[in-house]
């Protein structure tokens, strides 16, 4: 895991913003933020926790523009296994491709449950 850390200074203090860097992702390349064949634009959106028989336990992302249904789920190869949605990837390996995604979901999962 790796830490960033993004600053403002001021006379009296300093501000920041703490991010952690729990893994990498693969998605499909842009192509307008088309249906089923783009990634998603760029953006902070809210997760919530999501089952399904097909992918088990991963997460869908809320309000993405002009979008519905997003998901992170294991995948390693954006191309063969994505349809618009995010995979986590322990490792990248080439263009839109990595390994160890279901490591890295679960590792992603773990740290959200915690309180």
């Amino acid at each position: 895991m790796e830490l960033e850390l993004i600053r403002t200074y001021f006379p009296s203090g300093t501000n920041g913003d703490i991010l952690l860097k729990l893994c990498n992702s693969i998605e499909l390349p842009w192509l307008n933020n088309q249906h089923h064949v783009s990634c998603i634009p760029e953006g902070k959106y809210e997760l919530v926790k999501r089952y399904s028989p097909r992918f088990g336990k991963h997460l869908q992302l809320l309000n993405v523009p002009d979008r519905d249904v997003i998901l992170i789920h294991s995948a390693n190869d954006a191309l063969k296994e994505l349809k618009g949605c995010i995979a986590p990837v322990s490792l990248l390996t080439a263009e839109g491709k990595g390994n160890s995604s279901r490591i890295a979901l679960k590792n992603f999962l773990r740290l959200l449950t915690l309180n």
